[in-house]
């Protein structure tokens, strides 16, 4: 998830109760060294708090990898394959500030969490198939800690409010945001995507020293929405750019980190990237905003906007000096990104349901925060999904409206022989597919000009989307889906994650795609959901949602006693 409209959402209504946290004892870790040095702290989180299979293992703990910054990590073995043999695939969300928490629980994790607490098993979850290693990062953001104080959240500038003692006064009780958060100091956290290269690097490092067992001399790379700036300079190999030096410099991303042959460092080899609704270039997605909105328009035939606002968007785009002018100057106002919640009351990551929207389910955020669960994992400050702090060290450098080298990156994967797909819900606005799709081409893939866009099959005889793929780069367009794919199509994101890991097809998984692999069918994606499953009220909070018609629906979550 990215930019400020996700902090104005959640920097109160996801903000936790107050609570302080006593730090965890030494001894509730075990203490390792990882490669490269790096110290580790882990412990195995009984089964029930996520897993809810006695025969699969977690763990959760930290990558100590500096002296005040500690980033989270929580595993899961695979359950279908054995975990000393399974592939292993990291999991990072985006923001820039949103932790992995929301990927692990909302979306592709073995759990959610109902409106009453309860943990329920998601029978879709990617660990069907691959040991799962989500990391909270940078520094600060979900259970990731610098220096933990005890305070409240301003709820107006949601800033932290640092307290004297463990004690919360009437006037912030009343808020409901006291607790134990990390010192927002900007210079204790990463400001830039290459500045959150190297701790990333470090964290990998650690946890498979630490974890032989379930690693590979190749791993899988996936993430959302702003890991589209993260995951491509993240992996990129040694592309540093003369004409951009003071971005690329201290650029310290895995394959160039290999070849410096660092003393106790395991080299890691990059198989597989998969980035969904990405925030790739900002000069291609901010226009695409009005491409979703207005021109040619969403496929939802939802079209909010007279002519008089249609011709007022346009200009807020392509006006002397306005949006597409600032970008090209690196000095965006993003003008466009909230229009969907701020104007029109509707959720920008999925244009189908109004505000406040209960898809995805947020139950898990109060359960994170319950003392039996932190216990269990060793957390050392209460857990919000989004750091402010992180991401307005980020905003402060511009990260977020650079293309940053995120195309070139691209290409150069490939270049690597890394298997590299992209794919979109087409419901989201902020992130959205045809901005994605745009992006798809400017990776200049060889032959995907010439390939068409074929329907994706699964198991279940559904067509859920469709790809254009060439070679080892594809594009996916989900159907009824909105920002977080996993949640809205389950089944269709578990069957193309396993064909994407194991190098085969996204259409059938059926094939190895070599250079010559071609997808048929139209050039475009032509398809229309038309509006059956756009909503005019607001859905109460303990809202179904129904993915096998995209509607809110009646239907139970599958909930099991926890043990």
């Amino acid at each position: 998830m990215a930019f400020a409209t996700l902090f104005l959402l959640c920097g109160v209504v996801c903000g936790v109760t107050a609570q302080f946290i006593t730090p965890p004892p030494a001894s509730a870790f075990t203490n390792a060294t990882g490669y490269a040095g790096v110290p580790v702290r882990y412990k195995e989180v009984p089964t029930g708090i996520c897993e809810l299979d006695p025969n699969v293992k977690s763990y959760s703990g930290y990558a100590d990898v500096s002296e005040n910054q500690h980033i989270f990590f929580w595993f899961f073995e695979a359950r279908n394959v054995d975990p000393k043999e399974a592939p292993l695939t990291v999991w990072i969300n985006g923001g820039p500030g949103s932790s992995s928490m929301i990927g692990l629980f909302q979306e592709n994790g073995p759990c959610g969490v109902d409106e009453n607490g309860d943990v329920f098993s998601n029978p879709y979850s990617w660990n069907n198939v691959s040991n799962m290693l989500y990391i909270d990062q940078p520094t600060q953001v979900g259970f990731s800690y610098s220096i933990p104080i005890n305070g409240y959240v301003d709820p107006s500038s949601d800033a932290i409010i640092t307290l004297p003692d463990a004690i919360c006064p009437d006037y912030a009780e009343d808020i409901g945001t006291c607790g134990t958060y990390s010192y927002a100091n900007l210079s204790l956290t990463a400001n830039s995507t290459s500045d959150a290269a190297p701790n990333l690097w470090k964290t990998l490092q650690g946890f498979m020293g630490v974890f032989p067992q379930y690693s590979r001399s190749g791993f899988h790379f996936t993430t959302e929405s702003y890991g589209g700036h993260y995951g491509p300079i993240f992996n990129e190999c040694q592309f540093i750019s003369r004409s951009k030096p003071k971005l690329f410099y201290i650029l310290k991303d895995i394959e160039t980190q290999n070849k410096k042959n660092i003393s106790g460092a395991h080299k890691i080899s990059l198989e597989t990237v998969m980035y969904r609704n990405g925030w790739y270039d900002p000069l291609i997605q901010y226009q695409a905003y009005y491409n979703f909105t207005v021109s040619p328009g969403n496929t939802y035939d939802y079209s909010p906007f007279n002519a008089s606002v249609q011709s007022q968007f346009y200009n807020n785009l392509y006006g002397a000096g306005n949006c597409v002018d600032q970008i090209k100057d690196c000095a965006a106002r993003g003008i466009d990104e909230s229009i969907y919640d701020n104007y029109l009351d509707r959720d920008e990551y999925d244009i189908r349901e109004l505000t406040p929207d209960p898809f995805p389910y947020a139950f898990y955020v109060s359960y994170l925060n319950t003392p039996e669960v932190q216990s269990a994992i060793g957390a050392f400050q209460n857990y919000s999904e989004s750091s402010e702090a992180v991401f307005q060290a980020f905003t402060a450098t511009g990260d977020d409206n650079r293309e940053d080298g995120t195309l070139e990156a691209l290409r150069k994967l490939l270049e690597q022989g890394v298997y590299v797909f992209l794919y979109a819900g087409d419901a989201d606005y902020n992130c959205n597919w045809l901005g994605g799709e745009v992006v798809s081409h400017e990776v200049n893939a060889t032959g995907f000009s010439c390939a068409g866009y074929s329907n994706i099959t699964t198991t279940d005889g559904i067509v859920h989307g469709q790809v254009k793929q060439a070679g080892k780069f594809a594009f996916s367009r989900i159907y009824e889906s909105g920002h977080e794919v996993p949640f809205y199509q389950p089944l269709a994101a578990l069957e193309i994650f396993e064909r994407a890991i194991n190098g085969k097809d996204i259409a059938t998984g059926k094939t190895k795609p070599g250079p010559k692999y071609l997808t048929e069918g139209t050039a475009e994606s032509t398809y229309r959901e038309g509006n059956s499953t756009i909503q005019f009220e607001v859905l109460p909070s303990n809202a179904r949602y129904d993915t096998t018609t995209g509607e809110p629906g009646k239907r139970r979550l599958r909930k099991r006693t926890m043990k």
